[in-house]
């Protein structure tokens, strides 16, 4: 979804715009566009890149050259100046992994961000973890479910939650002065299974399996230093089902993510997304902040709503997922235009005019829909929103747009908050380096 973050000088030069996974073919503003949100990878494999070369090769017999060609392509780097799965075009499947840690010693940590790096290295290319893995007399070094399968374009982000700096590893100094846990809103329904966390990961991938393999073999490898405190899994419609790459769906039936910012943008990202020199602590330049708050759908309540409501609660039309009013999706709002008696056409109460505002205040979506099954307490789907976002700044980005929602949003009759947790992302790492070790050292 961006330039990609790569090690190698050429793919993150100007000259090359690698938002698209290949060098020299740049896809415009609002392609790009249509692939982020929870939106995923669509052409990107087809449409004359590298994926179509290799597809018109032999299908019966590939090459050597051919296969290790399409590994290539369907991997993103690991190190480099960002850390991937931010900027990234959403890939098909999420799991998500936040983690307290279980030691006081830093030095603890340390080996573990070190240890998560190399594993993290091998897993975004699709290698089998350590040299343990042929010895019958002993256990694996890799828990061997992904062993085959392509990388599948897997990116892992890593971050640090606000009890990180609690004091237990003499990191207090460290702590950005705002970065704390997000306040209670207005309607939320918290429940403390799906809050907080030391630690978090972020797995995506374009397969499930490689994803839950990512989350499982890094919690295997922090035994004694931190456990799980909390997982989701997440999906969206995959590439295979819409080839065109057209804005995603949420569970709702609307599309999802049609006003993030341009991530092409360099000079946009470095605005809306990354924190630069004087915005904090040295060790966040090139980092960013997490917003993720689980959000349960009342599903079977908007399945009774009819369509004029329905798209009156969102402010755009369902079918288009253009604004009231206008035919195109990427048209932009006009929250001042009113119909014949002067009401205006798109509600002031609308999650889109709400979360648009006046415009001044973006964040990047990167959310993912999910379903945990049957509600047991109430007999319904448990599904919904795993909400995950990256801003510069979480007060005056995320907190600022969410208590205007929290308070007026129409949508808020359709759903309630269950979890909430916010994470400091690193900024990457450098290839001989680890994550983390801007804080670390």
């Amino acid at each position: 979804m961006s330039k990609q973050e790569s090690n190698s000088p050429k793919l993150n030069s100007k000259e090359d715009d690698s938002s698209t996974g290949f060098i020299g073919k740049k896809l415009s503003r609002r392609e790009m566009l249509r692939l982020t949100g929870v939106g995923g990878l669509g052409l990107l494999l087809g449409g004359g890149g590298i994926g179509s070369i290799i597809a018109a090769r032999s299908a019966a017999a590939p090459s050597r050259a051919a296969q290790a060609s399409s590994a290539l392509a369907d991997s993103i780097p690991f190190f480099g100046e960002h850390q991937a799965g931010i900027l990234t075009p959403a890939q098909n499947f999420l799991c998500f992994a936040a983690f307290d840690l279980t030691t006081t010693k830093l030095s603890d940590v340390k080996k573990l961000f070190q240890a998560w790096t190399s594993t993290a290295a091998s897993l975004t290319s699709g290698q089998l973890i350590g040299n343990v893995n042929d010895n019958p007399n002993l256990p694996p070094t890799d828990t061997g479910e992904a062993d085959g399968l392509s990388p599948s374009r897997c990116t892992l982000t890593f971050g640090v939650g606000p009890s990180f700096f609690d004091g237990r590893l003499g990191l207090g100094s460290q702590r950005p002065a705002s970065f704390q846990d997000l306040p209670v809103f207005t309607g939320d329904n918290l429940e403390p299974q799906w809050c907080g966390g030391d630690l978090c990961v972020q797995a995506c991938a374009d397969d499930m399996q490689v994803a839950f393999h990512a989350i499982r073999n890094l919690a295997r490898i922090a035994r004694g230093t931190a456990v799980l405190r909390w997982t989701q899994e997440g999906f969206q419609r995959s590439s295979g089902a819409d080839p065109k790459g057209a804005t995603p769906r949420n569970l709702l039936g609307f599309k999802d993510g049609t006003g993030n910012p341009d991530v092409t943008d360099r000079k946009e990202m470095d605005t809306v997304v990354w924190n630069n020199n004087g915005d904090g602590p040295s060790w966040m330049n090139g980092g960013t902040y997490m917003a993720v708050r689980r959000v349960m759908l009342r599903i079977e309540v908007w399945d009774r709503s009819n369509l004029s409501d329905q798209e009156a609660t969102f402010g755009r039309h369902r079918q288009t997922g253009a604004p009231i009013g206008s035919k195109d999706e990427f048209d932009d709002l006009d929250l001042k235009a009113t119909d014949a008696s002067g009401k205006l056409i798109i509600p002031e109460n609308s999650h889109s005019a709400l979360a648009h505002g006046d415009g001044t205040v973006k964040m990047l979506r990167r959310a993912y829909s999910y379903s945990s099954g049957m509600n047991l307490k109430t007999g319904q789907l448990d599904a919904g929103l795993l909400f995950i976002s990256f801003q510069r700044d979480l007060v005056k980005q995320f907190v600022s747009i969410q208590q205007r929602l929290s308070k007026n949003d129409k949508l808020n009759e359709y759903m309630t908050h269950t979890g909430s947790a916010v994470f400091a992302c690193f900024p990457g790492a450098r290839e001989g380096g680890y994550i983390g070790q801007s804080l670390l050292g």
